[in-house]
């Protein structure tokens, strides 16, 4: 290097011309959330096609006296409430990740992840409200 040259300067990680970054935990949580919720989803899964699929006759059995009989239990009501509600969850975080993986715009990002969302929050509540509201006793 002549003494003409100027030497090569670098910012400071903190310096005034490049501000510290806004972040939020917001991207590890989700992170150690899919890693538990897929733990928790195997076993649910698991669970729910050994008993639906394969003990005491398999799907012939399946019918509507057979769901009315397993929703009467607490017990099963919340199993399938937790299977329905990590498995939107689980599924849509990671749709989530895709969209913001894959899209190129801010515009197409934004759209594609209102509709994401739309349309979990309606399978969510449409189908707590079946698993609460569900009559055994239709006439």
């Amino acid at each position: 290097m002549t003494t003409t040259e100027a030497p090569l300067s670098v910012d400071k990680p903190r310096s005034s011309a490049r501000p510290a970054a806004r972040r939020s935990n917001f991207e590890l949580y989700s992170w150690i959330f899919m890693r538990l919720s897929g733990v928790v989803l195997l076993f649910l899964v698991l669970g729910h096609m050994l008993i639906m699929l394969f003990l005491e006759g398999g799907v012939h059995r399946i019918d509507f006296a057979f769901v009315a009989g397993r929703w009467a239990s607490p017990f099963w009501q919340v199993w399938d409430l937790l299977m329905l509600w990590l498995a939107g969850l689980h599924g849509g975080n990671g749709l989530r990740t895709v969209i913001n993986d894959y899209s190129r715009s801010d515009h197409t990002r934004f759209w594609l992840k209102m509709l994401l969302y739309c349309s979990i929050v309606l399978t969510v509540v449409l189908g707590t409200y079946v698993l609460f509201t569900f009559d055994p006793n239709i006439s």
